[in-house]
């Protein structure tokens, strides 16, 4: 009796399992590539180096990098995440950049004025039908690289004399793309200054890097971020350490002191 009374209960568990009807998701949103829940999410007061140029110096001990996405290999992401690091793929998303790779694949139709940069030129963010793929190779390419998440720059085209009649709504358009495109790739992504749009945009980035918040006295505007457990990578230039750290220390802001040139040199809070 005991090892027919084994045998008989699985089966009407089994009889059981078949006739449940599955939970109803087709409410919920469907990611190509990737879960919501596998996403990083960098907490306030992360410690990180940012390098744009120069050999890479993968020492700094930080639990975060943001590199060069076209500059660097998928070896040296893997290296920095034998250090521990997650490591954040920067790229040039509103503006244009005539020494990349890709340069030539953007029509004519897209590139504005100068950004101040040798070489580089604001893009028509209200084209979406064409920039849309384009930027999404650029963001297969970091997810082919190994990072864990994206900076994208150039964001606050509309406050700048870009050219183009853009407007604030066409620049949250644009940034809700870029965003969607590299949640889509299972990368977390950072909202890069445009400060006026944190309100709007918060739900959409999982961190904020900032450029010189301090010497412009906006730092308080990034709080909504740190008030959402999201961290805030954050920079100055010309400020000394004395000026701006016990103030960024309050905030919760990840801060540090870099040279313009963004080489391996810096100075943490």
């Amino acid at each position: 009796m005991r090892r027919l009374l084994v045998l008989f209960v699985p089966l009407l568990l089994l009889a059981a399992a078949c006739t449940t009807p599955a939970p109803d998701r087709s409410d919920r949103p469907v990611r190509p590539d990737s879960k919501e829940a596998e996403l990083w999410r960098p907490a306030p007061g992360l410690a990180w180096q940012w390098q744009l140029s120069g050999r890479l110096d993968p020492t700094v001990d930080v639990p975060v990098y943001d590199i060069d996405g076209f500059d660097h290999p998928a070896s040296a992401v893997a290296d920095l995440h034998r250090w521990g690091r997650k490591v954040i793929c920067y790229l040039s998303t509103g503006a244009w950049e005539e020494f990349r790779p890709d340069a030539a694949q953007f029509p004519k139709e897209l590139l504005g004025r100068s950004n101040g940069w040798p070489g580089e030129r604001w893009l028509d963010i209200r084209r979406t039908d064409l920039l849309a793929p384009l930027m999404a190779a650029r963001l297969d390419m970091c997810r082919a690289k190994g990072f864990d998440a994206v900076e994208p720059d150039n964001m606050d085209g509309y406050t700048n004399r870009t050219g183009f009649p853009l407007t604030a709504a066409d620049q949250l358009t644009y940034n809700r793309l870029i965003a969607r495109l590299a949640h889509e790739r299972g990368l977390s992504v950072g909202l890069k200054n445009d400060l006026d749009q944190i309100p709007q945009l918060l739900p959409d980035f999982d961190f904020a890097v900032n450029e010189q918040c301090a010497e412009y006295e906006e730092c308080e505007l990034l709080v909504p971020f740190v008030q959402a457990g999201k961290a805030v990578f954050h920079v100055e230039y010309e400020l000394p350490l004395t000026e701006f750290c016990p103030r960024s220390k309050e905030l919760g802001l990840s801060s540090m002191l870099k040279k313009e040139d963004l080489g391996a040199w810096r100075r943490a809070c």
